[in-house]
């Protein structure tokens, strides 16, 4: 497969990678599903990490490497190929932005999935309820029963934990993808598309 080809394979999967990372971010900040106070969303949630790093700074990525299968610039220096490689070496400079937006969003996920979402905790007298992080350390994943502290908004705990894993999960699909590109763009940048440019390779 040519590198133009290829590159562009990564730039169809990585548009709707950031659609949904940026849903995501999106969704969280209605907790539970339901309308909320900015004082009772998840300090993580602000950070933007599935709206900004695996969201609007990959779609610059995936717009470049969908244009590189037609990219024309030819002819620089006396040589047919020279613009398709500096193409593909550009290439790399977008999936390196791409991998650290990706990097962002991940390690944003990671704490808050581990910190715990926000919630409605009952006072010990059964009279009011506080919005509070009920889980500090994370051991509200291995130990579901401690699930009950939480009264809400909604169903939290799942609202959270699923939205955050999704953008987990996607921000690893989009490091690898653009580690990928790296390596497609270093092999177009060194050798050129193996399609040739204006005829050539």
């Amino acid at each position: 497969m040519c590198s133009g080809n290829f590159a562009k394979c990564l730039g169809i999967t990585l548009i709707p990678l950031a659609i949904i990372c940026i849903l995501c971010n999106t969704l969280l900040f209605f907790p539970g599903g339901k309308v909320a106070e900015s004082s009772d969303i998840t300090d993580e949630v602000f950070y933007l990490g599935g709206i900004l790093g695996s969201g609007v700074l990959m779609i610059f990525p995936a717009l470049v490497f969908l244009g590189l299968k037609n990219n024309d610039c030819c002819g620089c220096c006396g040589n047919e190929s020279c613009g398709k490689r500096f193409a593909m070496f550009g290439s790399i400079l977008f999936a390196a932005a791409g991998a650290v937006g990706a990097t962002y969003s991940v390690i944003v996920s990671c704490v808050a999935i581990n910190h715990g979402p926000k919630c409605f905790t009952t006072h010990l007298n059964g009279t009011s309820l506080n919005i509070t992080y009920p889980f500090a350390d994370g051991n509200y994943l291995s130990n579901r029963t401690m699930w009950d502290i939480c009264d809400g908004p909604g169903d939290i705990i799942t609202w959270h934990l699923t939205l955050f894993s999704i953008l987990l999960i996607c921000g690893l699909v989009q490091i690898g993808l653009c580690a990928f590109q790296v390596i497609n763009g270093l092999i177009g940048t060194i050798c050129g598309d193996c399609c040739g440019c204006c005829g050539s390779s």
